[in-house]
Formats: structure tokens, sequence, C-alpha cells
């Protein structure tokens, strides 16, 4: 436990800052799934709209350093793959 105001104060910091990435990597996670399952259903519309939806959600989750920015180009280049695959089919 803290045993200093400063220390408690960073301690509650800490367990907010905590709680904020925990929301924004769960959204994040999620946006990614859509794209995801939209692809395995077979959805080409679909897929490409939840896609552009995704983007946002993950170039956030670079400038909010959830994630590093080569893993966010890596899941959206993975993510584009999808989508050009199935307007191909």
């Amino acid at each position: 436990m803290a045993n200093s105001a400063q220390a408690l104060k960073r301690a509650k910091q800490a367990e907010k800052s905590r709680q904020q990435n925990m929301a924004s990597r769960t959204r994040l996670r999620t946006q990614i799934k859509r794209v995801i399952y939209s692809a395995d259903e077979g959805n080409s519309e679909g897929t490409a709209e939840a896609y552009k939806t995704a983007v946002p959600f993950i170039d956030s989750a670079v400038n909010k350093g959830l994630i590093h920015k080569n893993k966010a180009a890596r899941l959206k280049s993975r993510l584009n793959a999808r989508v050009v695959k199935l307007q191909q089919a």
C-alpha cells in the first residue's frame, strides 16, 4: 500500500489509467472481430464496412499508446487482405 500522499495519488491514477486502457483495448478487439466474423460469413459489403469502422479504432489505439504502430499496420494489412479476398471471390 502507498506510504505517502504522492504514492497514493499515483496508485489512484494508475488504476484509473488501467481501467481506461482495458476499455479501449476491448473496443479495439471487438472491432477487429467484427471484420473477421463478417469475412468468415462471406459478406463482402459488410466486411468492407466493418473494416472502414475498425481502422479509426486501430489508429486511435496507436495514438493512445495501447499498441505499437507496426502492430497497427500489420492488423490493418491483414484485415484489408480479407476484404480484398472476399471482393475478388
